[in-house]
């Protein structure tokens, strides 16, 4: 690879780079073509970018750019080393997962997320537990939803209760009260005591 082919590498990953909220490294060494190719395959439909990069080079484009350090990943730099870009937070290491269940490639090197380095293998499981955007807003929108239909299913038993205490009204006052005053009056003028 010439200098030039370098350079344009290095643009290359930089520009890629520069907006990315989302930024594993992982190893697919041991992994053979059919396997890499199905690894691809698969991020690709769950919308996550996977380059082959030389650690040098994502190195170099790491280190220009602007507002994150990344050195703390620098030293997982060693051997074949894959870059993979996501918008969700938690895709890359799932699909990492997915792929574990079947052999013991690819392994995770590091991580960027949430202003947070994830440094190691070992921190596979807690990136998978990581809420995604996406599942956050949902589980948000439940817990707001649940007081709401709370509310709403109050408030309809509510009419319902009163919808039959209304048609139960009407049956109880049959007898108008215009009736039974007259009654009660001549009552008390037949009464002895009256006069």
């Amino acid at each position: 690879m010439t200098k030039e082919d370098k350079v344009l590498v290095i643009q290359e990953l930089k520009e890629v780079l520069q907006d990315a909220k989302v930024v594993y490294v992982a190893s697919l060494e041991g992994m053979n073509a059919a396997a890499t190719s199905d690894f691809r395959r698969q991020a690709f439909k769950q919308n996550i970018t996977v380059k082959v990069v030389k650690n040098t080079l994502l190195q170099k484009a790491l280190e220009q750019i602007e507002g994150v350090d990344y050195s703390e990943m620098f030293p997982t730099f060693k051997g074949n080393s894959a870059l993979m870009i996501s918008e969700t937070a938690n895709a890359p290491a799932k699909l990492i997962q997915g792929f574990r269940k079947k052999a013991e490639v690819p392994a995770l090197k590091s991580a960027y997320l949430q202003e947070t380095f994830y440094v190691g293998d070992e921190n596979l499981a807690t990136l998978v537990s990581i809420k995604s955007r996406e599942e956050m807003i949902g589980e948000i929108i439940t817990l707001l939803q649940s007081p709401l239909r709370n509310v709403l299913s109050a408030l309809q038993n509510k009419d319902e209760a009163n919808g039959n205490a209304e048609e139960a009204a009407p049956v109880a006052e049959e007898t108008p009260a215009e009736e039974a005053a007259p009654e009660a009056s001549t009552e008390a003028t037949d009464a002895p005591g009256a006069e």
